[in-house]
């Protein structure tokens, strides 16, 4: 089965929507540039809310560890998702303070880019457990004022047959009537969206949230990847 990541979740509602619609993973974000970061107040509340019904991901981009540290206090997340410019020696470093697997967003333009997924991908494994993850993003504009969540699709045949070290997810310009085609093609370990699922920036939408995983669900029925499931 592929894994159905909502990522950007910022109310009890919304959330509820992807719980209820059967989202695998449930993203919070801490990134203050972002319409869809949450303190650490909400952001407590809303794991409660998730736990044990959905994966918590925590997202930061190139935080230190003060605040990281603040973030698995408050929210106890099953995942932190980097989506900066964090290095693998810095990925390391977190995983050995804050013991949680991570998954990395890797920024896809070009076959360069799938390559350095390849190597991100292979040196993780080699430095912990296989636990680690890759999120395979599009790469944001020169002028971007977010490392994600723009509502870009990067070309999809970059990564057509592609077979990392770690399992993958794929994310970028995805939506209710883009979501199938991406399992199809790609085959990934899991999807991710964010934007996607939204009628404003930061606003979630139940009925996108609904009509996503739905869309997810019968790729996978009709012969999409299935790669299994985070405990």
């Amino acid at each position: 089965m592929t894994i159905i990541k909502i990522c950007g979740l910022s109310t009890p509602d919304t959330l509820a929507a992807a719980l209820d619609s059967g989202a695998d993973m449930v993203g919070l974000v801490f990134f203050p540039k972002s319409p869809r970061c949450v303190d650490l107040d909400t952001a407590r509340f809303l794991a409660d809310q998730a736990r044990g019904r959905a994966a918590i991901v925590a997202l930061t981009v190139d935080a230190d560890d003060a605040l990281i540290e603040d973030i698995v206090a408050a929210t106890r997340p099953d995942l932190l998702q980097l989506h900066g410019h964090e290095t693998a020696a810095r990925v390391a470093a977190i995983k050995a303070r804050f013991r949680r697997p991570v998954m990395k967003a890797v920024g896809i333009a070009s076959a360069a880019d799938v390559a350095a997924a390849r190597d991100l991908a292979a040196t993780l494994l080699a430095q912990a457990d296989g636990e680690d993850r890759i999120l395979l993003d599009a790469k944001p504009p020169k002028d971007a004022a977010l490392p994600g969540g723009n509502g870009l699709p990067f070309d999809r045949n970059l990564v057509v047959g592609l077979d990392l070290a770690l399992p993958f997810m794929v994310s970028g310009g995805l939506d209710p009537a883009s979501v199938a085609e991406a399992i199809r093609l790609v085959t990934p370990w899991g999807v991710d969206v964010s934007s996607g699922v939204e009628r404003a920036p930061g606003v979630k939408d139940p009925a996108r949230i609904e009509a996503f995983i739905k869309a997810a669900r019968a790729a996978c029925d009709d012969g999409g990847d299935a790669r299994g499931k985070v405990a």
